[in-house]
């Protein structure tokens, strides 16, 4: 097994100039970028998972990768076989840092650097099978409630193999997810699997766990960043989507300088927080990042969450008029940038043209933004000045006239 840590040889040059721009996109990433990695942190639930699936025997002699969070955007997308059209690559889903490098999206880039490391290379001359693992904060534009954050953590992992010794197949993928959900969820967990499709992978399956509570009904939490549509019903018992895998695509392996004819391998790549959630059926995602220490004690796999206490939320509606260019990704990173994580949701109200009252190319938004604190009870005179900076900004970054 191998640590192996990389460092991008431009970062120093790229966080200069970040430094030196006056935007709101350039003083949010600094701040993400500091942001602490809760899946490197001792007394994490995050940490506690990555533990218990590095500590899975199968993945003994994997490497440990360490990635840049900074990478650029060709290796994040092109070798991955991203659409030119996947949404992704737009600059309201991702990131981008400057033109050419962005936050990474996912951890599943480690494949392209431990592809350049010399000892692997040196290992699969030889003929040998390599893994390796990579975990951390990805960065992802996206709404705001209590099962989105627009900052949270991944693991991904990879195994190839010489077709002479083994050829990978669904076996094989179901294997790995079964081992990391009776890891994290215990011997006795309940799992299905279906098909899926990644772009990187083929064949592709995700599994099912099925959630029940601590007297044997179906959990009624939330989980996560799987929406309400994934979740079924069967018999009484609740199952959700929790882990991915598949088997490398020829066409990616080959972009990777590894000879398709001759090697085969698996992947598999899962959000840290959907299990986490899952695990102790937390009603908030931003719970995981709470100094509470009534609630940093409950935080343990497998642990039923019990609420400290509802605070009751205040609210606060916005309506204006801006250009139907208007990005809601970019004004929810807005709303983060003012309120923090006081803000546990923003709804849309109501959204229409009116060329004739508005003006031509214009569309009018109202959204409510729900504050709440999972540790005390706000006061409006702490609320008014960030909504006094939301609608300032709101004017000022979106040119938006306020109603």
């Amino acid at each position: 097994m191998q640590n192996i840590k990389v460092t991008l040889p431009e970062e120093k040059t790229i966080l200069e100039q970040l430094a030196k721009r006056t935007d709101a996109e350039a003083r949010r990433i600094e701040r993400f970028l500091v942001m602490p990695d809760l899946s490197r942190t001792a007394d994490s639930p995050l940490a506690e998972m990555v533990q218990r699936i590095l500590a899975i025997p199968d993945f003994k002699d994997f490497d440990i990768l360490e990635i840049p969070e900074i990478v650029p955007a060709d290796i994040s997308f092109d070798l991955f076989d991203f659409p030119a059209d996947h949404p992704a690559r737009s600059k309201s889903d991702t990131y981008y840092v400057d033109e050419k490098n962005i936050l990474r999206t996912h951890t599943t880039v480690m494949w392209y650097y431990h592809m350049l490391n010399a000892e692997t290379k040196k290992r699969m001359a030889a003929g040998e099978a390599v893994g390796g693992f990579s975990f951390g904060k990805v960065y992802r534009k996206d709404e705001i409630d209590r099962h989105h954050m627009n900052v949270f953590h991944q693991i991904d992992g990879w195994y190839l193999a010489p077709k002479e010794k083994q050829i990978i197949g669904e076996a094989d993928l179901k294997k790995v997810l079964s081992e990391i959900a009776k890891a994290i969820f215990g011997a006795e967990v309940k799992y299905r699997f279906n098909p899926d499709t990644f772009p990187y992978t083929h064949p592709s399956l995700e599994m099912e766990v099925q959630v029940k509570n601590d007297d044997g009904s179906p959990s009624s939490g939330d989980f996560g960043r799987t929406p309400p549509e994934l979740l079924a019903t069967e018999r009484g018992a609740q199952w959700v989507e929790v882990l991915g895998s598949g088997v490398v695509k020829g066409s990616v392996l080959e972009k990777f300088g590894i000879d398709s004819s001759k090697w085969t391998g698996w992947a598999f790549g899962f959000g840290l927080e959907r299990l986490a959630i899952l695990s102790m059926d937390l009603p908030d995602i931003r719970l995981l990042w709470s100094q509470d220490e009534r609630v940093k004690k409950q935080l343990k796999l497998g642990n039923q969450f019990k609420e400290v206490s509802k605070y009751p939320p205040i609210t606060r509606d916005i309506s204006f008029v801006v250009d139907k260019n208007f990005v809601p990704n970019d004004y929810f990173d807005l709303i983060r940038d003012s309120g923090g994580d006081l803000v546990e949701e923003v709804k849309l109200l109501d959204s229409y043209e009116n060329e004739e009252k508005f003006g031509s190319g214009t569309i009018s938004y109202t959204y409510r933004i729900v504050y709440r604190s999972n540790e005390r009870t706000l006061l409006s005179s702490e609320i008014d000045p960030i909504q006094a900076k939301v609608y300032s900004e709101t004017a000022t970054q979106f040119k938006a006239e306020l109603r």
